[in-house]
């Protein structure tokens, strides 16, 4: 059962036979605000709109699971490079309004067998709204 997706790039699921599902999902929502120096008083403050937001969530990536955790990492790291741009769906509703691009990717390989096969990792992904 599909539990949310970033574009194509990567479907979180659950089913009998894939496990790959998300954990410390964070969202920050904020506004940008201005301050303007007054001499002898305090500083007075302007809202100058919102901040672009963003999401971040940790992905456990394990062939036990039945996920390639190298093929994944690859996907992400070329739709990162490029640019790519998608909308970021959980429990089939938009998180935010906007898409959102893949801004960084921090990946810890937990898990390495012989002949250098990855067979566990971890990765630490931050999405940030595209306007």
């Amino acid at each position: 059962m599909a539990i949310g997706n970033w574009g194509t790039v990567i479907v979180f699921e659950v089913s009998s036979r894939k496990i790959l599902n998300f954990q410390n999902l964070k969202r920050s929502v904020s506004g940008r605000w201005k301050k303007h120096s007054i001499i002898g008083k305090k500083p007075r403050s302007e809202f100058a709109g919102p901040e672009s937001s963003s999401v971040s969530m940790d992905v456990v990536l394990a062939a036990e699971h039945g996920v390639s955790p190298r093929t994944l990492i690859n996907s992400l790291e070329k739709a990162a490079e490029k640019g790519q741009i998608e909308y970021l769906y959980i429990g089939g509703k938009k998180i935010g309004s906007k898409k959102m691009y893949l801004e960084n990717i921090s990946e810890t390989w937990d898990e390495v067998w012989n002949n250098g096969e990855l067979v566990k990792a971890t990765v630490s992904l931050t999405f940030s709204e595209y306007r």
